[in-house]
């Protein structure tokens, strides 16, 4: 079935266009087919309840429920012991969405990493919201940014883009701080999507590990823009951090842009180690990669919805 289209006007063209929704809607479709084989009971965490799965005995207690007391095994031992059941528990998903100021640079004609985050986050949000788990929308650079919290099913996916069209860069980037605050602030353990470039000058590991400890399930998307590789100024130039405002004066030459790509080859091998260390699943892409081609990949790797 088709998506139809909010009448807000707050959701952004640009970004979530009629074709970007027929794309959303045959991922969603794509990802049911991919997933048809597997128990819908794999991808969801599981709690003691009053569901109808059997798991196991407690000691009985004054004021039990004396419908689940196990009259069976009153029957053998003469101990009165009450049967507990598993309870399937909606799955959370949570996107940390990087929205530091290195997310929004792009030459002309780019699309920026933070629009390229945005409109991942939507089509996984939707398929998410799809298969009636909870969603939550979580900007951050410094720090938390405002959140959007949980939603279910997908009448609220114009909520989700309505919200991601009001998001926009600034600050500088700290996941030490941002994933601690995320950690603290999300009661329900679930699986984290954290779209960013990872461009954090002390270091993205802690913020990792944190995540990891405090038993969420983390899966990295590192974004970066080819034009970042290959710059076509060349000669004296005066480079300026877009986060910090840091100045410094170079001389661009074809060996230098050289040593640059070793630099991010090496930086990205590096937090593709730190992910396998902390068991999250890295997938690097660059800003320009089409939505289908990333999407698919998280499906196939296994831990999205699975």
């Amino acid at each position: 079935m088709a998506i139809e289209r909010s009448h807000s006007d707050a959701i952004r063209k640009d970004l979530f266009d009629e074709e970007f929704l027929r794309r959303v809607e045959m991922l969603a479709v794509m990802a049911r087919r991919i997933f048809a084989g597997r128990s819908r009971a794999e991808q969801r965490s599981r709690r003691l309840g009053s569901g109808l799965e059997f798991a196991d005995h407690r000691d009985y207690a004054p004021g039990d429920d004396l419908r689940y007391l196990d009259w069976n095994v009153y029957g053998r031992s003469e101990r009165l012991l009450l049967r507990q059941f598993e309870e399937e528990e909606d799955l959370s998903v949570y996107f940390l969405i990087d929205c530091s100021r290195s997310m929004a640079i792009a030459p002309v004609g780019h699309r920026t990493k933070l629009d390229a985050a945005l409109r991942i986050a939507a089509a996984l949000a939707y398929v998410a919201l799809s298969n009636l788990d909870r969603v939550s929308l979580v900007p951050f650079s410094d720090t938390l940014r405002d959140t959007l919290p949980a939603l279910r099913g997908k009448a609220q996916f114009f909520k989700i883009l309505q919200f991601l069209s009001g998001v926009r860069p600034s600050g500088t980037t700290n996941t030490r701080e941002a994933f601690r605050a995320f950690a603290h602030r999300m009661r329900r353990r679930g699986l984290v999507v954290i779209l960013s470039d990872f461009y954090d000058p002390a270091g993205y590991q802690e913020g990792l590990n944190y995540l990891a400890f405090q038993r969420f399930e983390p899966l990295a998307v590192q974004l970066y823009d080819e034009a970042e590789l290959s710059p076509t100024v060349q000669g004296e130039l005066q480079l300026i951090d877009c986060e910090t405002g840091e100045t410094r004066e170079i001389t661009l030459r074809p060996t230098m842009v050289e040593r640059y790509r070793r630099a991010f080859e090496t930086f990205s091998s590096e937090l593709e180690r730190a992910c396998r260390q902390t068991g999250t699943l890295h997938f690097k892409t660059a800003s320009e990669t089409p939505l289908d081609e990333l999407v698919l990949r998280v499906f196939r790797a296994g831990r999205f919805l699975a």
